[in-house]
């Protein structure tokens, strides 16, 4: 082989090389990149005013959950962590926390918000009854079927001491309780909320809404900065 043909070998081998290691370090990247926290800091907070709201009005955390009510996913985490989210800090007066609709699943999340929200209008404490109990609703099985109806709306609201389900009904229609659905619409947009359930802690979109200690980690971090 010619001096001419031996520079010609070392300089593909070389390229070669080179291209592995580009690429051997690509992965690497991106293998390290999904091992790093990847949520979500905003200049700013969701306002709450309006929303329905648990907590002292002054607590110094503010967490805020973007749910749909045809959402299994929200269904889970109404269950297993927003109680412990009320023990660990709501009820001690540390964080306020408020919820909003997300319309992800069609005319049926529409319903079961237009109902929660004439629900919160007569009277803001049932809302959070007839939240529990709409998610409890939601068949464990075949989540995709048709279940928000105004049947199960009534049969609902109706267990619920104080509501006047004629009243419901009116103020479903009513265009007060639309803008409010639309107010939520426009959150959902304005902070680029993509999966349901979403948490925000004090501004920060968790990647994984369904990692308590990391939920905890930023409450405490908040917690300690107020105390500073």
């Amino acid at each position: 082989m010619t001096n001419k043909g031996n520079s010609s070998f070392k300089f593909v081998v070389i390229i070669t090389l080179l291209i592995f290691v580009a690429l051997a370090a690509f992965v690497m990247l991106k293998n390290k990149n999904t091992e790093t926290n990847n949520d979500i800091s905003y200049d700013k907070q969701p306002s709450i005013e309006g929303q329905p709201t648990l907590g002292e009005p002054d607590a110094p955390v503010t967490v805020v959950e973007f749910g749909d009510f045809k959402c299994p996913a929200c269904k889970a985490w109404s269950e297993q962590y927003f109680p412990q989210l009320m023990k660990d800090y709501v009820d001690k007066g540390d964080v306020k926390f408020s919820y909003v609709n997300v319309l992800f699943h069609g005319e049926e999340s529409k319903l079961g918000s237009l109902a929660a929200e004439a629900i919160y209008k007569q009277s803001p404490e049932s809302f959070w009854v007839f939240n529990k109990e709409l998610f409890k609703a939601q068949p464990n099985a075949d989540h995709d079927s048709i279940w928000i109806t105004m049947d199960k709306i009534n049969e609902i609201a109706g267990s619920i001491p104080g509501i006047n389900l004629e009243q419901l009904q009116k103020d479903m229609q009513d265009q007060s309780v639309l803008d409010e659905v639309n107010k939520d619409a426009k959150l959902v947009e304005e902070f680029k909320v993509q999966l349901t359930p979403s948490i925000m802690v004090n501004g920060t979109m968790l990647e994984d809404p369904f990692d308590y200690e990391k939920i905890k980690e930023l409450i405490d971090q908040a917690l300690k900065g107020k105390d500073k």
